[in-house]
Formats: C-alpha cells, structure tokens, sequence
C-alpha cells in the first residue's frame, strides 16, 4: 500500500501551474521532496493535506480517497509547516490541553519527553520563541499524536546543528516501523540524503523525476573532462554540465561513459544542482 499515491494531478493559479504530478510514497519508507524556491513544493504539500482543491487528478492518502474520510485520515498525519502557526499568547500548557482535543490518539507524555529533549522552556510565549525554538514545538506536536504519515516542510531550518541531528534520529527512529511514512521537503539536501528512500525533484510545476535514491545515486556519476572528450558523450545521457576555462564538469550517466573518464560518486545536491541549471 502507498502511504501517499498521486495521480495526474494539476492546479492552475495565474502565474502558476502544477503540471500533471504522479507521485507515489510506498508505505514504510521517506521521501526526500527537493525544487529551488517557486517550483511548487509547498502548492503540492497542501494539495495533499487538504488546504488546497486540484484542478484534476486524484490524490489518496494512506490507502484512502483524501476526500472522502479526509477526517479520518488526517487524525494519522503528523505536520511541520515552514510556518509554525500558533497563538502568540500560548504556553506549552495550553498547546497540550488544545492538541489533547484535537487528536484522538493524543499522548501527553511523548509530548513533555519531547519538550524536555528539545528543552522548549515551557513558561515562555510562543510569540517570544526563537524561529528554532518554534520548529522544535511543531516537530513535538507531529510526534506526539500516534501519527502514521508525517509531512514536513523545511522542518530542519532554522535548527542548529545538534538538534538538526538529533531530530533526523527521531526520524530514523519513526520509520524503523514499517507502517510509518516520511515526506520531507528541505534545502538542505544533506538532510534529505542522509534519510530519504525515494528522491522527487520539482521545477517549475513539474516532477521532473521521482526515483529510489539508491538508485539514482548509482545511475549518474560526476565528471571532469575536455570539451573534445565532452562530445563523445550522447546528449541525452547529460543530466546538466559546467564549461570553465579548464574543462567540463558534468553530471551524466554512467552506463553513457566509455572507459578513461575521469568518474567520480554523484551526490544528490551535485544531481540537484547541474539538473536544475541546465534548466531540463
């Protein structure tokens, strides 16, 4: 079963457009969402959540029609938005008591574990929070209701990097069970490498690709050559390329290369980056 599935889905605003999105998240496993500012994460993260009506397609969460036990399924979804939306006068107190109405599955005691590890102080405003301090608090809410599907929009930025760290192990530790499902959406590609199964990659409202990361990291190399050298690779093989006053780095793949190529392992930022500015 897929934890998330997407099918031809499409949304038209004035100045942009989600193009015909098929995506699937099988279930147990993370999905790093990658795009520069623009591409469309967010508009697709909020056609999953509900907060957003498509134009077309179909979009099933959890092996449920999103639309019609949406009530049901959202009970099962834990959120970290890039804004944290609180009242400015709640304190932690009043953040329990509110969630423990809103979520049937509410565990106070996950949720003061949590606010102890991140040491959120609990006598605080959440208006007088620091924006890490803010992202902290939205991580120990997600965490806290039994959730089976968590959705995460740029949820480590704005963290240092201990507590990045230590959040990326409570993540690794929620998808140890295989009924627990990750889509992650960050700049910071590190983050996504270091978890993520499944690699999507947005432009312009368009998926360009959505591949195991395994995968795809196997696929393409990186490679330093001259432009002659360059020539001999087929087009359609370039992922994107540099030309410098010293040669080409590229991006390309690797069953493309005859031998004597100077080759070396791809990471996901160097696919991020050379396909982006190649501007596929």
């Amino acid at each position: 079963m897929d934890a998330i599935s997407l099918n031809n889905v499409s949304k038209a605003y004035k100045s942009f457009t989600l193009d015909d999105i098929t995506l699937k998240l099988p279930k147990g496993c993370v999905m790093g969402l990658l795009g520069e500012n623009g591409a469309g994460k967010t508009t697709l993260l909020n056609i999953i959540l509900g907060n957003v009506f498509v134009d077309s397609g179909f979009v099933s969460l959890l092996g449920e029609n999103r639309v019609r036990k949406f009530s049901e399924i959202r009970q099962k979804i834990g959120v970290v938005p890039d804004d944290i939306g609180l009242p400015d006068g709640f304190k932690v107190k009043h953040i329990r008591d509110i969630m423990s109405k809103i979520f049937n599955e509410w565990d106070n005691e996950m949720f003061d574990s949590f606010v102890e590890r991140f040491k959120i102080p609990d006598k605080t405003r959440f208006k007088d929070y620091s924006l890490g301090m803010k992202k902290k608090l939205g991580i120990a809410i997600a965490l806290s209701h039994n959730a089976e599907l968590l959705i995460l929009d740029e949820a480590t930025s704005g963290l240092d990097p201990i507590v990045r760290d230590d959040f990326l192990d409570i993540i690794y530790d929620f998808t140890r069970d295989e009924n627990h499902s990750v889509l992650f959406s960050s700049h910071i590609v590190s983050d996504l490498e270091r978890l993520s199964d499944y690699i999507a990659i947005m432009h312009k409202g368009k998926l360009l690709l959505c591949e195991e990361k395994d995968l795809l990291l196997d696929k393409y190399c990186l490679i330093k050559c001259s432009e002659v050298e360059m020539q001999t690779i087929p087009a359609e093989a370039v992922i994107g390329k540099k030309i410098s006053p010293y040669g080409v780095q590229a991006v390309v793949e690797r069953s493309a290369l005859r031998s004597g190529f100077d080759s070396s392992t791809v990471t996901l930022e160097d696919l991020f980056v050379y396909m982006l500015k190649e501007g596929i």
